[in-house]
């Protein structure tokens, strides 16, 4: 008889029990949903697919991590205690495939409990195409250019050739590869320097540690320059004679390295020898060049000139 009394207790007015009780529920996890704190960072994502195949199109490299729980846990979860990945390895053939983000928990994220984590994006498509390598050549890029009055000689650069793989599409429309960028701007002397190897795709990963050791030898630039109607001066003549000459003026080409052609005195750079003449007459005389040792001098016009030598005292009276 109890029994049911408590029974009918129980049961009596029993909806609006039960409506209660799942309101105070409801209430109860908004209470707790309203405790938890969100935290947000990316992770790098790591593709797992088979040898034989390769990434044929553009994915996300990195992958967006959501967790919620209470503050005192979620800000010890560091980015080093996820890891994001998609996992191919069960196809073989090359095509479109779609798969899930999944994670793995390490280190703090595995000992913190109800750790609510979320991924953006949660699942990816991923074309895969054939795997494939080929050996190309390498190339340096150039930008500015040297000092004035200076030229590259010779360049080597190591490797000369490089391996790449990715996926065949790509791979088969790939002739060469060049290096960064290599400035030449107001080099006068030898360099040597490392240069990144310029990777033309993401798809694409070049073997080794995509560095090469570019060296540049550099030489003060060779020119031939012209100078044009110079002045001839007359050495060696006794001062009881004097000269004048036909024609008084010629022109000489000088070869050697254009910082010396430019502090040159053309006023000093032709002459003729006229120590041995000891008498009036007329004379038939080489010209001569004075250039310093750096320099070379070429053809002159005329190679000879015509003295025609006077008795100087003689002159003297006459005036």
């Amino acid at each position: 008889m109890e029994y049911k009394k408590i029974l009918a207790r129980i049961t009596e007015k029993w909806p609006a029990k039960v409506t209660s009780l799942v309101f105070a529920i409801i209430l109860f996890a908004f209470h707790s949903m309203g405790n938890l704190q969100e935290r947000f960072f990316t992770v790098p994502l790591q593709l797992n697919i088979s040898n034989n195949l390769a990434p044929g199109s553009d994915f996300p490299r990195n992958i967006r991590v959501i967790i919620r729980g209470d503050e005192t846990s979620i800000y010890h979860v560091t980015e080093n205690d996820i890891e994001a990945l998609i996992d191919l390895t069960q196809y073989n053939e090359p095509g479109l495939y779609k798969a899930p983000v999944q994670i793995n928990k390490k280190g703090t994220a595995l000992e913190t409990e109800s750790l609510q984590i979320t991924l953006e994006p949660a699942e990816i498509a991923l074309e895969l195409d054939t795997r494939m390598s080929k050996q190309l050549p390498l190339s340096p890029r150039f930008q500015g250019y040297l000092e004035s009055g200076y030229e590259m000689v010779f360049n080597s650069l190591n490797p000369r050739q490089v391996i790449i793989d990715g996926p065949m599409k790509l791979v088969r429309e790939i002739g060469e590869l060049s290096t960064e960028l290599i400035d030449l701007r107001s080099r006068n002397s030898d360099f040597t320097l490392q240069v990144r190897i310029e990777n033309p795709n993401p798809l694409l990963s070049i073997r080794g540690d995509g560095m090469a050791e570019f060296s540049g030898f550099i030489r003060e630039l060779l020119v031939i320059q012209n100078f044009e109607s110079l002045p001839i001066e007359i050495t060696g003549l006794s001062e009881e004679l004097s000269a004048a000459l036909e024609p008084s003026s010629a022109s000489v080409r000088i070869h050697g390295v254009q910082r010396e052609l430019d502090i040159l005195d053309q006023q000093k750079l032709l002459s003729v020898d006229c120590s041995a003449i000891t008498e009036p007459g007329v004379y038939e005389l080489p010209i001569s060049v004075s250039v310093p040792p750096e320099l070379t001098a070429g053809r002159k016009e005329p190679e000879n000139v015509t003295v025609t030598v006077f008795d100087a005292n003689a002159a003297r009276e006459e005036e």
